[in-house]
């Protein structure tokens, strides 16, 4: 039951935020919305507002914004298909951004409540490097070789990539500056050198929004990249994962920590917006494809054509659907 409520809170969150902010593009752009649904199915709760019914649906899966004329003909000027191509590409990017924001949101939250490293040593370990050449806890390692420091990133940086085998490192320690010689130790385990300190953590709204912005550039890269990798056919589909397998991961996550699943439910939102961005037919990046071909045009696709793709492409889509929820199954022992 856990991981039931788990899986409803991280999924109904992400398809929201997915699918508000197509909902909120629409209405700037005076397009009608008929409808702004969260899951699939049989509704299990709806309100019908002037212009949009607003309803909640039996199947915890997706969600969606049902617009006039966006599958269809519409002689409508509020419809999707009287927009300009400009218009349109906002409405369809606005759900991916609205993952991205989500993502940054979420490993916000972690990171101002947990606390971001400063370059202030907290703890020395025992036997370590830094014990046995004085570091001692409140130390403020202000140099390191050449390197100036300035947060506990450039700490890892210049101990992991230094090259010398002795390090000069420079202390502030009760406004008074000291210098010691340290020779680093390579721990198989984090796969880099160390010389055996944890930092202070401290608190900043500034410094956690800033880090969580780099840490989804750095999640959107490495999924770019296992993408790459994956079509290259030089990266296993064991990374890839369908509804069961997410279900299984966050249940697992949820048990460990909130954070844990916070963090989770940020890297799911990543691989959402990415996914929908992709230009694929049916999907968001795929509509979007078409609005720029009228761009660059000046006229647009005929819609029974642009139709047909987008069809053959959802069918394209729950057949590999179809396949990873079967690999799901086997690999998670469901049956």
């Amino acid at each position: 039951m856990y991981t039931f409520i788990s899986f409803i809170f991280v999924f109904g969150l992400l398809v929201f935020f997915h699918e508000f902010g197509h909902f909120a593009l629409a209405k700037l752009n005076n397009i009608k919305v008929h409808q702004f649904a969260l899951g699939m199915g049989p509704k299990i709760l709806s309100y019908k507002g002037k212009e949009t019914e607003y309803s909640l649906r039996i199947l915890p899966i997706g969600g969606y914004v049902k617009m006039e004329g966006e599958d269809e003909d519409s002689d409508d000027e509020r419809s999707f298909s009287k927009k300009s191509p400009l218009q349109r590409i906002s409405v369809l990017a606005a759900g991916p951004i609205m993952n991205i924001i989500l993502a940054i949101i979420l490993l916000t939250i972690i990171s101002f409540s947990i606390g971001n490293p400063v370059n202030i040593i907290d703890e020395v370990t025992k036997n370590s490097p830094a014990e046995k050449i004085g570091l001692k806890s409140g130390d403020e390692i202000i140099q390191i070789g050449n390197v100036d420091i300035g947060s506990w990133e450039d700490i890892v940086a210049a101990i992991s990539e230094s090259k010398e085998e002795v390090l000069n490192i420079v202390v502030n320690r009760n406004g008074e500056k000291i210098s010691f010689n340290v020779e680093p130790e390579f721990d198989k385990e984090a796969n880099r050198k160390l010389i055996g300190i944890t930092p202070v953590l401290k608190k900043s709204f500034i410094n956690s929004i800033k880090i969580s912005v780099e840490n989804v550039f750095l999640a959107t890269k490495a999924i770019f990249e296992f993408l790459i990798s994956f079509f290259k056919g030089e990266a296993s589909s064991e990374g890839v994962v369908g509804p069961v397998g997410m279900i299984h991961f966050v249940g697992k996550a949820a048990r460990t920590s909130i954070y844990s699943l916070l963090s989770l439910a940020a890297v799911i939102s990543i691989n959402l917006a990415i996914l929908n961005i992709l230009p694929f037919p049916a999907l968001d990046g795929g509509r979007i494809i078409f609005a720029i071909i009228e761009l660059i045009k000046g006229k647009p696709v005929d819609p029974n054509k642009e139709g047909f793709v987008h069809l053959i492409g959802f069918v394209i889509l729950m057949v590999l659907m179809i396949l990873v929820l079967y690999k799901d199954i086997i690999r998670f022992n469901i049956l």
